[in-house]
């Protein structure tokens, strides 16, 4: 395999071992979507240094260093000792000074809950889990139960214009948050709605009654309770300390909020004078509009308030989502940056015989390093605000991406790469920032040496009993292990067929001997009889798991109350209620239930 000057590879193998050759017009159609001509030389170059321990620290010619803080050094011949972490200017170069490893304290060994906010309602949500709901649930995992860290689903805020996108992992913006994740009470000056907020409360409340979550209407409730306090809001020095903390980005952000909804919620289809976040049109409309620009960054800082009280209760491990909704903010922040007519995908696996399209546009890599990697460094900054961990879902991302050109389908994809050290360098420095840990969602398609990179950055792996092929006592100490994820089959649902029965009602063709095979595979490793109560069999499930050295263990608060439907079915986004399914009982209920008492005595190692 080589890879060319544009870091696109000339073949790959896929999950299954089968050789793919990329075509001259998949090569070609990359080109073009990278903004180069066929025959281009090469992208333009970026200065960029990379200083981890042990690097050379000697320069070519004496420079002038501007640190991050605005102090500037002169370096004759050698770069100073005690450089901070950062980003730094050596001249026209960025230098990435990096503490070439990602926090990870000694001491860490701990079991916690993978969560659905979402789904994990209490009597007072509004038809949805909130913050308020995921601090309830940390006090009580972590003071009941033993449990150290909760990891929680992306709260990436969605296009603020109905029908708002259910997935969290199609978000409109990684910087930012859903505001359909706060408790109104909560929010200062709720109280002064009186009969308002009571009958809004009332209406939110009786979206409880049924399991499938109703976005849509927890939307309407929840804007016309903000908009309704926010008239009354005469400010406050905290936010706009908020404000000037996040500058350009929440600016931008709350800009593009506000004109999403005027015109709709994709940006390549406004007003000519509006498709730029830096046009005189935005500019025009910032300063006409301020006061509704001031809406959306007042509801992110109360979103951020929130998040904070919820994250003293527990460590809160964040989920980073691999791409962006190319109609959404982000992109239209970085438009420049992004790749046209491409989208990110995966080759043909074990489950996806034809490949799949994720729907998510990727970066330019030249084009990234060329912006000194400010998209990246923000992303990565704003998902570790409040955190005690970040799973970086499809961690191959930070290496190569499988880009789809729109013409040709999952067939005519390939490999696209990075420059994997500068990225890796961010993620450390970032983690360090925040003091919280990394985990690399390393499951599929993973190319050769890439787990052994993550672990000599302290990266812990991310293993499932459903694939492994060696019990959990096997498994790697720098890993998080846990039994299954959010887009596969929960333990009740492999153990009472229900999986495959849910599947054949979306109207899916699902691997009955697989699952059948998995279901034996659970039997034999927990020394399981073939009818075994449900929740006997996830308890030992999770026995099994307690057996793996691994840093860290999980177990899905979907398990912890035998739900037999998964929370996402891959393959289908209508005829499933795909990240739509609120947990059957209420936190009230689930805190007084066994099986989490159950599960909690087993992984307590």
């Amino acid at each position: 395999m080589a890879t060319d000057r544009f870091g696109i590879d000339d073949r790959y193998h896929d999950a299954l071992g089968a050789e793919h050759e990329t075509s001259p017009e998949t090569h070609d159609a990359i080109l073009k979507a990278m903004g180069m001509s066929v025959d281009a030389d090469h992208p333009p170059p970026t200065s960029i240094r990379l200083l981890r321990p042990g690097d050379s620290r000697a320069v070519a010619t004496p420079s002038t260093l501007t640190l991050e803080d605005g102090t500037v050094l002169d370096v004759p011949a050698v770069l100073p000792p005690d450089l901070p972490f950062g980003y730094h200017l050596l001249g026209e170069t960025l230098l990435i000074v990096s503490p070439g490893t990602c926090y990870l304290p000694a001491e860490l060994r701990t079991w916690g809950l993978a969560v659905q906010v979402y789904a994990a309602r209490s009597r007072a949500s509004w038809g949805i889990g909130d913050l308020a709901d995921l601090r309830r649930l940390g006090r009580w995992a972590r003071q009941d139960l033993g449990a150290g860290v909760v990891m929680i689903n992306p709260l990436s805020a969605a296009t603020p214009v109905p029908p708002v996108e259910p997935s969290p992992y199609y978000p409109s913006s990684r910087r930012f948050r859903s505001p359909l994740y706060l408790r109104i009470e909560e929010v200062p000056g709720a109280g002064a709605l009186g009969p308002l907020l009571e009958t809004a409360a009332n209406a939110g409340r009786a979206l409880n009654t049924t399991r499938r979550i109703d976005r849509d209407a927890v939307w309407r409730l929840k804007t016309e309770a903000l908009e309704a306090i926010f008239e009354r809001f005469a400010g406050d020095p905290a936010f706009d300390r908020y404000w000037r903390e996040q500058g350009e980005a929440l600016t931008q952000f709350a800009a593009y909020c506000a004109l999403a909804q005027r015109h709709g919620r994709d940006w390549r289809q406004w007003p000519a004078d509006l498709r730029r976040p830096n046009a005189p049109g935005v500019t025009t409309f910032i300063t006409e509009e301020a006061r509704r620009v001031r809406y959306h960054a007042w509801v992110q800082w109360l979103i951020d308030r929130q998040l904070a009280a919820a994250s003293v209760e527990i460590g809160v491990i964040h989920d980073l989502p691999i791409g962006l909704d190319v109609a959404g903010a982000d992109a239209w922040c970085w438009q420049d940056l992004m790749a046209k007519g491409m989208s990110v995908g995966a080759p043909p696996d074990e489950f996806n015989a034809n490949g799949q399209d994720w729907g998510l546009a990727p970066f330019v890599p030249h084009l990234l390093r060329a912006a000194r990697y400010r998209p990246f460094i923000q992303t990565i900054s704003a998902m570790l605000r409040h955190a005690g961990g970040l799973r970086i879902d499809h961690v191959m991302g930070l290496f190569r991406l499988f880009w789809i050109p729109h013409a040709l389908g999952a067939a005519g994809g390939t490999y696209v790469r990075y420059a994997a050290d500068e990225l890796l360098a961010i993620v450390a420095i970032e983690s360090h920032r925040a003091g919280a840990f990394i985990i690399g969602e390393d499951l599929g398609t993973v190319e050769d040496g890439v787990r052994e990179r993550l672990a000599e950055n302290n990266m812990l792996s991310y293993r499932l009993m459903y694939f492994e092929p060696n019990p959990p006592s096997q498994y790697p100490e720098l890993a998080l292990s846990s039994v299954t994820t959010h887009d596969l089959a929960t333990v009740a649902g492999v153990w009472t067929g229900r999986d495959v029965a849910d599947s054949k009602t979306a109207g899916l063709l699902p691997n009955e001997a697989g699952m059948e095979a998995l279901r034996e595979k659970l039997a034999e490793s927990s020394d399981l009889a073939a009818d075994a109560p449900v929740e006997d069999a996830i308890e030992a499930t999770y026995r099994t798991l307690a057996t793996a050295p691994s840093r860290v263990l999980l177990a899905t608060l979907d398990d912890a109350v035998a739900v037999p439907e998964r929370p996402n079915m891959p393959g289908t986004t209508t005829a499933w209620p795909n990240w739509s399914l609120a947990l059957p009982q209420p936190l009230e209920e689930i805190e007084q239930a066994s099986l989490p008492r159950r599960l909690a005595k087993a992984l307590a190692r």
